[in-house]
């Protein structure tokens, strides 16, 4: 008899335990959800409407993903529209897609680099508009545009690099 509870009382802590660890393990990948801080002072204008932060910071312990320009190319054989809204969607896509491959989303990418051939105001607001629906939770990255008379290719109108964060 005593050693079928002595058997059952080590079942029970090993099952404590392990619901213990389980717990410990739900409440480590819950801190790891949110690895980037964004930061927009009330000295300085708010930046949101416009889809970018005015710094963003990694907290807690990771390592650095840097990608690449992403262009607004589709597919294997990156086909390029030549409607520029198209071409932002998909670079965006394809920024997700890298971030993806890391285990990441927009939400961790802590800066963009933007280049936009023949930059203008019409340019600006369908990139704005973009960025609001590929950040759903419009916690921007620290962002900085550059108008550019050209591309690595000839119908290249969009290039887009990221610094991401991928928290320990």
């Amino acid at each position: 008899m005593k050693c079928i509870l002595f058997n059952l009382s080590a079942l029970c802590i090993g099952f404590l335990a392990f619901s213990q660890h389980t717990n410990d393990h739900k409440a480590l990948k819950s801190n790891t959800m949110n690895a980037v801080a964004h930061k927009n002072p009330k000295a300085l204008f708010d930046p949101t409407p416009f889809a970018f932060s005015h710094s963003t910071t990694p907290e807690g312990e990771g390592k650095y993903v840097f990608i690449s320009g992403q262009s607004g190319g589709e597919g294997l054989k990156h086909s390029l529209s030549k409607d520029f809204r198209t071409q932002v969607r998909v670079a965006l896509k394809n920024l997700e897609t890298v971030l993806a491959d890391y285990g990441l989303q927009t939400k961790d990418v802590l800066k963009i680099t933007i280049l936009i051939v023949n930059h203008d105001q019409e340019k600006l607001k369908i990139w704005t508009e973009e960025m609001h629906t590929a950040w759903k939770n419009h916690e921007f990255p620290a962002s900085t545009l550059i108008p550019v008379p050209k591309l690595a290719l000839d119908d290249m109108q969009i290039e887009v690099e990221a610094i991401a964060f991928m928290k320990k």
